[in-house]
């Protein structure tokens, strides 16, 4: 087993990509789209730093579906890229990168979401049980993806 794991999906959204960029970067919306807000409608959710800027935080603590945790972006390459710095506390610690990834095309923007992340104890147990971190999180990705693009193709 390899030490890390990457997780990717994508779509294509019909709006420029500055568009799609405005909307990822600010981390306030992201319950408008986000897979993960629908599974705990009572989510408590806190933010700091400037929004839509390198140091902009979320902070969420849910219910064991979504658990507690924290995204803080650490990149961002107008109109091309965003990076965040995920961490999760609950239900167990992990760290990971997430990466969207933004190219015009003639029907909009494709965008990639991936994640990259180390393998730990729990991700090879998980494993071993037949769940792969692709399994466990690419629907939601999947989900979030469709979401993202009803969203912005609405506005």
């Amino acid at each position: 087993m390899s030490d890390g794991y990457t997780v990717s999906r994508e779509t294509t959204i019909g709006a420029a990509p500055d568009v799609v960029f405005a909307r990822l970067r600010d981390l306030t919306t992201w319950n408008d789209w986000s897979p993960w807000a629908a599974m705990d409608p009572n989510m408590q959710n806190t933010y700091s730093g400037a929004t839509g800027q390198v140091g902009s935080r979320s902070a969420w603590k849910g219910n064991r579906k979504v658990g507690e945790g924290s995204m803080t972006i650490t990149g961002l390459d107008e109109p091309n890229r965003v990076e965040i710095d995920l961490q999760f506390l609950k239900p167990f610690k992990a760290r990971n990168d997430i990466v969207f990834s933004l190219a015009p095309n003639a029907d909009g923007t494709d965008v990639v979401w991936a994640m990259t992340g180390k393998v730990t104890l729990m991700t090879r147990v998980m494993g071993l049980l037949g769940k792969s971190m692709d399994k466990m999180v690419g629907p939601d990705f999947e989900k979030g993806l469709a979401s993202l693009k009803a969203v912005v193709e609405s506005n």
